[in-house]
């Protein structure tokens, strides 16, 4: 007879705490009725950069979208990283999309509630609204800040093109770049400097992305009609690997200095 503890471990199964698994539950639950009650309203930011993509593939200017849409506000360089995906229908585009922010979303909370699980259901619950906010807009964010969890896993030229791909599309997630290894920052400092010479081989197209997110009304991170982007909030959830690996240390252990035994003092005079 196999207990319940050997199954879990030979098929991979985390253990079962009731508190953590309700809130999880819940705050997943809500999410989801939330994204099902948007309906077919969702996803503006993901068609923004699908309709980009097709427009340049098309020998269109992605920045002036020709339809009531925001237009594509990322570097020219970048769009042939959408464009496979732009060519499939947009309805299973935007299916392919969301699908697999959920899968990694999925995998990446999976992986912190191994590991602590009282901790990821308070992270999950603190950053549920940007975490529900991008999964209804379809933002890149929730990608790259999982491609920023994954620089914890994969060799050093993976973790620092991740790192580097991540600050060239958000500019902010650089402040990741001292987490990094040694030999992952390294790379990443590479990448990022042919992201500069790429941004300054293409700079009409540069000066005309900063014009379309002037004049497209998209607020920035730290200004704009809405001030602060809760959705770039959700890049606080690429910081679960460090916080448990930083939790998961053990303490320093205390230096107890030798002592002479009583009475060695008066012995040796």
């Amino acid at each position: 007879m196999v207990s319940g503890a050997s199954f879990r471990r030979r098929v991979r199964i985390p253990g079962i705490h009731p508190v953590p698994v309700l809130a999880l539950g819940v705050t997943g639950g809500l999410m989801a009725l939330c994204l099902v009650e948007r309906g077919a309203a969702a996803g503006q930011d993901a068609f923004a950069y699908w309709q980009g993509a097709r427009t340049w593939l098309n020998g269109g200017d992605p920045y002036q979208p020709a339809g009531p849409w925001w237009p594509y506000v990322y570097a020219v360089w970048l769009l042939p990283l959408f464009a496979p995906w732009a060519l499939l229908p947009w309805p299973v585009a935007w299916a392919l999309w969301r699908g697999a922010m959920l899968v990694l979303l999925g995998w990446s909370v999976t992986w912190a509630y191994e590991r602590r699980p009282a901790a990821t259901a308070l992270a999950f619950l603190l950053l549920a609204i940007p975490i529900g906010v991008v999964l209804d807009s379809g933002n890149v964010a929730l990608f790259l800040a999982l491609g920023i969890w994954a620089t914890r896993f994969v060799r050093p030229p993976a973790g620092g093109f991740l790192l580097a791909l991540a600050s060239a599309m958000k500019w902010f997630p650089i402040v990741f770049l001292p987490l990094l290894g040694a030999p992952a920052r390294r790379w990443a400092l590479l990448f990022l400097g042919v992201a500069a010479l790429l941004y300054a081989v293409t700079w009409p197209a540069t000066v005309e992305q900063f014009r379309a997110v002037q004049v497209s009304g998209i607020p920035s991170l730290f200004e704009g009609p809405h001030g602060l982007r809760v959705d770039h909030l959700v890049f606080g959830w690429a910081a679960i690997p460090w916080l448990w690996s930083l939790l998961d240390r053990p303490p320093r252990p205390h230096l107890h200095l030798p002592t002479r035994p009583h009475g060695a003092l008066h012995r040796a005079g």
